[in-house]
């Protein structure tokens, strides 16, 4: 027979069993109630909701350009992958750079021989110069930084901007391929040429990690649409020659009148 005393313990313990298990249950039930309210699960799926899709995608579409522009920068020091090609590709970048388009397209207009071909020179020089108010219009206003693993060496750090969006070489590049094929060039072979030229230094820009990919790609549509304003523009020579007779004109009626006047006076 159980003596008094072991049973009061067996029924404190009992009830202590019974108390620790109803006090876990409701230790449990805000948890539980707190994961199956209605209420507050709606509100946190409308707050995960809220963030505007757009933003999320091109969160996504940022990070694989990062990533790409990253793999694809092969040649950004002599210690890449590709970095014994460097000086190659470096060259190719030069090879769209507006400073010689420039110095050859003025060249080119002064020892023309025939209105054509100084007509010619003559808006593609406008249209450089287009190109470059444009492109330092829409760095200005984006401020995108240039990549983490660009180099500046001696020779870039006179001819390359801090800003990266557009690639001012993809849009001279496709703008110029444009030109040229509308205009100079006639031959499949030529008009091959070109395109390839164009392609390279738009490819170089991403080789030697100076631009990202959507840097590049936005150049091109930049610059091919940017013809298109060049064509609307077009100069003629013979427009041009109105504009410097006219202009001559009214300088000589000037002079003329100063002439009259300091005449009268006397």
């Amino acid at each position: 027979m159980s003596s008094p005393v072991s049973r009061r313990n067996s029924c404190r313990g009992s009830q202590c069993g019974t108390r620790s298990s109803s006090s876990s249950e409701c230790r449990r039930r805000p948890s539980n109630c707190s994961y199956l309210a209605p209420g507050a699960q709606s509100e946190e799926l409308s707050v995960s909701l809220s963030q505007p899709m757009f933003t999320i995608t091109l969160r996504f579409l940022l990070a694989i350009d990062l990533w790409l522009s990253k793999r694809l920068g092969v040649c950004a020091c002599e210690g890449s992958p590709w970095g014994s090609i460097r000086p190659l590709v470096r060259l190719v970048e030069f090879s769209g750079h507006v400073v010689p388009w420039l110095v050859g397209t003025l060249y080119t207009l002064l020892r023309g021989h025939t209105v054509a071909e100084q007509e010619i020179m003559l808006n593609l020089v406008l249209a450089l110069l287009l190109d470059l108010l444009l492109v330092r219009l829409v760095k200005t206003l984006v401020r995108r930084r240039r990549p983490a693993q660009n180099r500046t060496d001696i020779l870039s750090t006179f001819f390359i901007e801090r800003y990266s969006f557009p690639s001012g070489h993809a849009t001279r590049a496709a703008m110029c391929a444009r030109f040229l094929l509308a205009r100079l060039v006639d031959t499949s072979s030529m008009r091959v040429l070109v395109l390839c030229w164009a392609g390279l230094v738009s490819m170089s820009r991403v080789l030697l990690a100076r631009h990202y990919v959507t840097d590049v790609g936005f150049g091109l549509v930049m610059g091919y649409c940017q013809y298109n304003l060049v064509e609307r523009l077009w100069v003629t020579w013979d427009c041009l020659q109105d504009l410097q007779l006219v202009s001559l004109q009214e300088r000589l009626n000037k002079a003329y009148g100063r002439l009259w006047m300091a005449n009268w006076k006397h």
